[in-house]
């Protein structure tokens, strides 16, 4: 499954800070089940590549797994070494992304300022992560999207709700990173299905 294939599915990537090894495949069925095809967890989990690893294992083969937080080259190893294939950051770090790339792996750098932006793509980025969303407005991402390469995607990340996506998608955003609005730890199965649903119903609604 390439990136574009699974933005195509379901153009939310899930972010599960704090998610432990144990809850990894049960939290991770849920979300697949409603029909979500990019998982992240980051790295400042409790021993997130042991979930990342639990992840890519049970569904690889039906969506993409990776690590979020990303802030170093060598983590980009620590990553790769799963199997897992997608990396983002909070940052557009133009080595993390150098080193991704190198990998073959996806790069969702973390961007506030058009010329981050610009440095990430020179850099090989395959999408970018408008970060944090709360504080780049639609109209921010309009003006973004005049100049940015027309099918190099946006995500937007930070402040995510089923009540906001519509202004963003029509702002052009091109999909969204769902964090604490979807999972917190010590969430139980059934209210992250039931929030991955919710989500799902407002994107197809935008």
């Amino acid at each position: 499954m390439t990136f574009q294939d699974a933005l195509q599915a379901c153009n939310l990537v899930a972010i599960l800070r704090g998610i432990t090894p144990d809850e990894a495949e049960p939290i991770g069925e849920a979300l697949i089940e409603a029909g979500w095809r990019i998982i992240e967890v980051p790295l400042n989990s409790p021993e997130p590549l042991k979930s990342i690893e639990k992840l890519q294992k049970r569904f690889g083969d039906r969506a993409l797994i990776g690590a979020g937080t990303v802030l170093t080259t060598a983590q980009v190893a620590d990553v790769a070494s799963t199997g897992a294939t997608v990396i983002i950051s909070p940052n557009a770090n133009l080595s993390v992304i150098e080193a991704s790339v190198s990998r073959g792996m996806i790069s969702l750098p973390g961007v506030a300022t058009p010329s981050e932006a610009f440095a990430a793509i020179g850099a090989g980025a395959t999408g970018i992560k408008a970060f944090p969303a709360e504080a780049i407005p639609p109209m921010v991402i309009k003006a973004w999207r005049a100049v940015l390469p027309k099918d190099m995607p946006v995500l937007a990340v930070g402040g995510i709700t089923p009540d906001n996506m519509k202004s963003f998608i029509d702002a052009g955003t091109n999909g969204f990173g769902i964090g604490g609005s979807l999972y917190k730890p010590g969430d139980d199965v059934a209210s992250v299905a039931a929030k991955a649903k919710l989500f799902i119903e407002a994107m197809r609604r935008s």
